[in-house]
């Protein structure tokens, strides 16, 4: 899938940059066992691992430190947009007194910036020009959030604007799945935690949502499959062709087990932990 021209400049800078941020995801996140990481750590935080310098001391080492957790996020860009633009190059470090506003910022800006690469994705699956106006405002909308102070971000009700990119989320889902890979009245399945769906096919398939944490996609066929929100944690995707799903993730991709045979959509990277 091609994205669309007229946001290559949104989806640059919704790339990782880590060198222009101060390690705000190794501190504003609750690290859980549950989600990857060896121990819990609270919110607000520093990771041990954390440097002075804002880099981590054991990031080639992630693996062996069994730092799943590390692999598998993405913060969307949100650390640089944050540390750079919103707060000016200014960090949770030297100035103590916003460390607190800074983490809860992050926060809101990390959901905002996973919204939008979703809907610039959403922007290239649609025709209907009523629609991509649809799109194209709350694009519009995301990016002039950003733009704000950290207290009128704070103050932003970003609870009102998620209904709004889920509903249009919704219903590009809808025009888009292949009607004959489920009938209209079968129930959802969305739990396929450990299942073996080896070499099936699930081109169209709305998959959003739902757990594949260590299920076995190999071989599968995924043109158009619909992966908005899917756990693909420890999925087994070697050998698999996911160049044309949809609304699939940087993060998802890491968190899942893959190999050089895995073909992904052009604009995302094999994980350098699959090697």
């Amino acid at each position: 899938m091609t994205k669309v021209k007229t946001y290559n400049k949104v989806l640059k800078k919704l790339s990782v940059d880590c060198e222009k941020c101060c390690g705000l995801c190794c501190v504003a996140l609750y690290f859980s066992k549950s989600d990857g990481f060896p121990t819990d750590k609270a919110a607000g935080k520093p990771c041990i691992n954390l440097m002075s310098d804002f880099c981590c001391c054991i990031h080639s080492k992630l693996i062996e430190c069994k730092m799943k957790g590390c692999l598998a996020y993405d913060c969307f860009g949100a650390g640089q947009m944050v540390t750079q633009s919103i707060y000016h190059g200014s960090d949770w470090k030297s100035k103590s007194e916003i460390s607190g506003q800074m983490f809860k910022v992050f926060l809101i800006v990390w959901q905002l910036h996973q919204m939008l690469w979703y809907l610039v994705e959403a922007s290239s699956l649609v025709f209907d020009s009523g629609i991509k106006n649809d799109i194209d405002a709350l694009i519009i909308e995301n990016e002039n959030i950003t733009k704000l102070s950290p207290d009128e971000i704070l103050n932003f009700d970003i609870d009102k604007y998620k209904s709004k990119v889920n509903n249009i989320l919704r219903i590009v889902s809808k025009l888009i799945s292949n009607p004959n890979s489920t009938r209209s009245s079968d129930k959802k399945t969305v739990d396929f935690i450990g299942k073996n769906l080896k070499k099936q096919n699930l081109d169209g398939r709305d998959l959003s949502m739902t757990l594949l944490i260590a299920a076995n996609l190999e071989g599968c066929s995924l043109n158009g499959t619909n992966l908005l929100g899917a756990d693909l944690r420890d999925a087994n995707i070697k050998n698999t062709d996911l160049s044309k799903s949809i609304f699939l993730t940087q993060g998802q991709i890491n968190s899942a087990i893959g190999n050089k045979n895995t073909i992904l959509p052009s604009y995302l990277s094999l994980p350098i932990s699959w090697n």
